[in-house]
Order: structure tokens, then C-alpha cells, then sequence
């Protein structure tokens, strides 16, 4: 009979110790090391993304490769982050705070596609009157809807066997447990090892597989990081509580671009897709008010224009605040500094506050120069005039850097009515729009004029 065994498994990145410490010695993160039972007789190991056995070398030039087979899930913000649907033995893994609506999408894109084809809705956490209400509730086609209220892997899979869905949700991954190992279900190694088997099955059946995921109180998925590495593709379902809208952005995508954005609008009706989501982050003020300017950003192959506002005031404390909603404050400090060394304005007696409206978080560098001018029109209160937007990278030695996607984001802005458009020298335009004015810059200096 095999014997049990105590063993340690970082919660953070799956390494396994045999004793106990304060600190993984592989990710270094503290308090990870979480206790579970294994058994020490033998097991059979069995690998996610193919047979462990009957594997032979080959040349890749000995493979036809084929286009991937994808299906669309009817809601095109969806569709949009995914790559364009979701693809035949693909497995999708989306995470998100409590409530935030992962279910509801769900339910929602399973019952579309449930008049396509064979789906099949797996719960380990609500009951099937619990889903039944919700369905009815949002008013959704429910008739070929399969539903399994189950926890345990095993028992899952042998059921879709049977059932032979092309389209699986398990909702969620923490609840599912294998009888291969003893230890609870949420743990680490169940956590592991019940996602390999679903991704095998998979791989195998070529079902797609969607699972949901809890997150931390750092809003990154709980379990083991080598989740996400299994999976092919990881989304994170973003919002805050007091606003009816839901971004999904793509962390990973093995089929599509990553830091894809998908915006949805909550209502009484389930998740509705936004089209135009510029339309909703700009404010267009009926009058120019200072400390604020409009941005082109890029969120995967979208462009999206969003508002930047700043407020500058003199600071009582010896050490003035920089705070950020949106943007990177290391980031602000720095283009603090340009703007003192390059254009002579000094911020060291000043409290600056940054805020990107909509919730939207900004990680490209095409903010540097709208920001900086949101800064100086807060600061000399003089607001920008309505119709300007801007983007382009602001360097270290006070030169305005070109960005990817310059022409995008011009039509994007030229789209939604604005007329000056301020763009680094290297992404102007070679010929001339029609009612609009293209102002490219070279210095940072040259910003400055725009305030004179």
C-alpha cells in the first residue's frame, strides 16, 4: 500500500519542497509554501499536450501544417480578443474579480453558440437552479444548452466522452479536484494536475475547453503561475465597481495578438459590446477647461482616444506628491524631469496628479507627450483648445520620438471630429488632410508654443 507524504508547493510558481520556509527559494515570494499529501507509491505521469507514449522524432518539413479552425461566439468584442473566435482544441482560461460578470458572459456566449453546436456548461460552484434563473433572467436561448453541475475531473471527462461537446466552460478550475491526488481541492498540485487533464482531453477531442479562474487580492490569477504557461490563451476581465462598463484584455494568445482590448456595457440584459469605445473615455467638455488632453493610444491592432487630465498645485510638504491613476508614476517623475531640464519648468514646489478617465490603464509610451501637455495647461491655466489631440514619445533628451501605428491613429482622430492634431516629425503625414491641421514636433521645446 503506498505510504503518504507531506510536501510543501509554492502557491506562486509550482516548486516543491520537502520542508517548510518562509520563502520560495525558486520565485522568492513569502508565505507561499502551502502543505499537501502525496502518495509515494507509484503514479503514472501523463503529460498535457500529448501522449507520453508512441512519440517519434520527425522533421518539421514532414508536417502539413493547417489553418486553424475557429468559431465565432456571435459577440464581436469577444471575438476581438480572441483572435477573431475561439479555436478547435484551444483552451482559454479567463480570470476576474468576484461579480465582475465572467459567469454571465459565459452563460450568455454558450447559449448563442448552443444553436450551432454541441456545448456543454460545467459549474463546481453554483447549483443548476442557480444558472437556470440567470439564463431565464437575461432572456437567452436555453433549449440546447447542456449543463453538468460536477467537481470532479474524472467524472467530467467521461461524461464529455459521451457527450462530445465542441464547445466545454468549466466554471470554476479552483473547485475541481482529481482522485489521483488527496489533497483539497483549490490547493496547488489539484489545481496542476486537473487543468493538464482537461487540457489533454482537449488536445485530444479537439473541444474547445474555457475555464474560469479566481484571482488574487492583487487581482493576478490564483494558483500556480505555470497555469497560465498550459493554457493557450489567458484573459482578465477588468472594471470597477461603480462603472456599468468591462474590459477583457489578452494576456496571452497563442492564435492572435496579445494586449488585444474588449469593452463590454453592463445591463439588465447580461454583457452588451461597445463598438466605439472612444466615444465613451472622451468627455468633450462643451468649453476648454485646463489640465486636460486627449491621447491616441493603441490598444493591440485598436486605436482608442482617451482623455488625460492633470492638476498642478503648490505643495505644502517638503517632498511634493506624484500620484498617477492609469500611468506609470516612475514614468511621470521622469517626463517631470525632461520638462525641467528641456523646456526650463520647474515642478520640484508642485503636487501633480494624473488621472486617465474611464478606468483605462496606459502601458504605451505614446502618452508621454499628451500628459506633459495636460501638466503645463493645468500649471498655467490655459486650457488646450477642444478639438487638439496628441500622441508621441517624449526621450530623456527632450526630443519627441515617433511611435508604431502613427497613420492609425491620425484616421482614429480624424474620425471623431478632431481638427490639430499634434504628432512627433518622424509619423506625419505625406500628404495633406482635408480640415485638418497636422502640427509635428521635433523638441519638446516646440510644445510650448502651443501655449503662447
Amino acid at each position: 500500500m503506498a505510504k503518504a507524504k507531506i510536501q510543501y508547493s509554492c502557491q506562486q510558481c509550482g516548486a516543491v519542497f520537502h520542508k517548510w520556509s518562509g520563502q520560495c527559494a525558486d520565485c522568492k515570494a513569502w508565505n507561499s509554501l502551502q502543505e499537501s499529501v502525496t502518495s509515494t507509491g507509484s503514479s503514472r505521469k501523463i503529460g498535457y499536450a500529448g501522449e507520453n507514449s508512441g512519440s517519434q522524432i520527425c522533421n518539421l518539413t514532414d508536417i502539413t501544417a493547417q489553418d486553424a479552425v475557429r468559431l465565432p461566439s456571435g459577440i464581436s468584442e469577444l471575438d476581438r480578443v480572441l483572435g477573431a473566435g475561439f479555436v478547435e482544441g484551444s483552451v482559454v482560461l479567463i480570470g476576474g474579480d468576484p461579480g465582475i460578470g465572467k459567469s454571465t458572459l459565459l452563460t450568455q456566449t454558450m447559449a448563442n453558440l448552443s444553436q450551432q453546436v454541441a456545448t456543454l456548461y460545467v459549474s463546481g460552484e453554483e447549483s443548476a437552479d442557480q444558472i437556470s434563473l440567470r439564463a431565464v433572467r437575461l432572456d437567452l436561448p436555453i433549449e440546447h444548452l447542456r449543463l453538468l453541475t460536477e467537481t470532479s475531473v474524472e467524472r467530467i471527462l467521461a461524461l464529455a466522452a459521451n457527450e462530445k461537446p465542441k464547445l466545454m466552460v468549466v466554471d470554476s478550475i479552483q473547485t475541481m479536484y482529481t482522485e489521483q491526488l488527496q489533497s483539497a481541492p483549490g490547493g496547488v498540485a489539484q489545481v496542476r494536475e486537473s487543468t493538464a487533464l482537461l487540457v489533454r482531453f482537449a488536445k485530444h477531442t479537439g473541444t474547445t475547453v474555457i475555464l474560469v479562474g479566481h484571482v488574487t487580492k492583487d487581482g493576478t490569477l490564483a494558483g500556480p503561475r505555470v497555469l497560465e504557461h498550459m493554457v493557450d490563451t489567458v484573459l482578465y476581465f477588468e472594471g470597477e465597481a461603480d462603472s456599468q462598463f468591462r474590459l477583457i484584455r489578452t494576456m496571452k494568445n497563442r492564435f492572435g495578438a496579445v494586449n488585444e482590448l474588449g469593452l463590454f456595457a453592463m445591463t439588465d440584459k447580461g454583457l452588451k459590446a461597445v463598438s466605439n469605445p472612444s466615444a465613451i473615455f472622451l468627455s468633450r467638455h462643451s468649453e476648454p477647461v485646463s489640465g486636460s488632453a486627449i491621447l491616441v493610444t493603441r490598444e493591440g491592432s485598436r486605436p482608442l482616444l482617451v482623455e488625460a487630465q492633470a492638476l498642478v498645485d503648490s505643495s505644502p510638504l517638503a517632498n511634493p506628491r506624484r500620484v498617477t491613476l492609469g500611468l506609470e508614476q516612475n514614468r511621470l517623475s521622469m517626463l517631470l524631469a525632461v520638462l525641467h531640464r528641456h523646456a526650463g519648468i520647474a515642478m520640484y514646489d508642485q503636487d501633480v496628479y494624473v488621472n486617465v478617465v474611464g478606468g483605462v490603464r496606459i502601458t504605451e509610451t505614446a502618452a508621454d507627450l499628451p500628459v506633459l501637455m495636460a501638466v503645463i495647461s493645468s500649471l498655467r491655466d490655459k486650457p488646450l483648445p477642444v478639438d487638439l489631440a496628441a500622441f508621441g514619445e517624449v526621450g530623456l533628451s527632450g526630443e519627441i520620438r515617433p511611435v508604431p501605428s502613427g497613420q492609425e491613429r491620425i484616421r482614429e482622430a480624424v474620425k471623431h471630429g478632431f481638427q490639430t492634431i499634434v504628432v512627433p516629425w518622424g509619423n506625419r503625414p505625406r500628404e495633406e488632410i482635408k480640415g485638418v491641421q497636422i502640427i509635428a514636433v521635433k523638441r519638446l521645446a516646440e510644445v510650448l508654443d502651443l501655449f503662447a
